[in-house]
């Protein structure tokens, strides 16, 4: 588990005051292969502005997850600095092999927050699993609806 990372307890949620938990990614996964990952461009990324430094941060992810004709993105390890970022900018770019896609997010919350989240977590077979089983509360997943903006 050391390289796919541990629970903690991260920023406190403005609804209800309690600690909203993520999984923190190992040193390995962090520092060498989600960088090699992002350079190689095999895989999806998120690239969006940072909260406190404005400057981009690219996050290698899995495909935005379909479900009736729209695209979301949903964070299996919690509250993570990208879900956080992405709540702050409201927007992003979705790079692939494909291309880049310029994206705004709107985060979702109240029954169509749980549906999804509970959609995805039925659909993954990714390491993604692991953090749905480590965090089960739907809750605890920020979940955001991708629109597609003009570039």
């Amino acid at each position: 588990m050391a390289i796919y990372g541990h629970l903690e307890t991260g920023a406190l949620d403005a609804a209800t005051g309690r600690p909203r938990p993520y999984v923190r990614p190992g040193a390995l996964l962090r520092t060498v292969l989600n960088p090699i990952t992002v350079a190689l461009g095999g895989r999806t990324v998120l690239v969006v502005r940072g909260r406190t430094t404005g400057k981009p941060i690219k996050v290698p992810m899995d495909p935005p997850f379909e479900w009736d004709g729209s695209r979301y993105l949903v964070s299996p390890r919690g509250e993570t600095h990208w879900a956080r970022n992405l709540r702050a900018a409201g927007e992003a770019e979705l790079r692939t092999r494909h291309g880049v896609e310029h994206i705004r997010a709107v985060e979702l919350t109240g029954p169509e927050h749980d549906a999804i989240v509970a959609a995805y977590g039925s659909t993954i077979t990714c390491n993604c699993r692991r953090s749905m089983e480590l965090i089960p509360d739907p809750a605890d997943h920020p979940a955001f609806k991708i629109e597609q903006t003009a570039a």
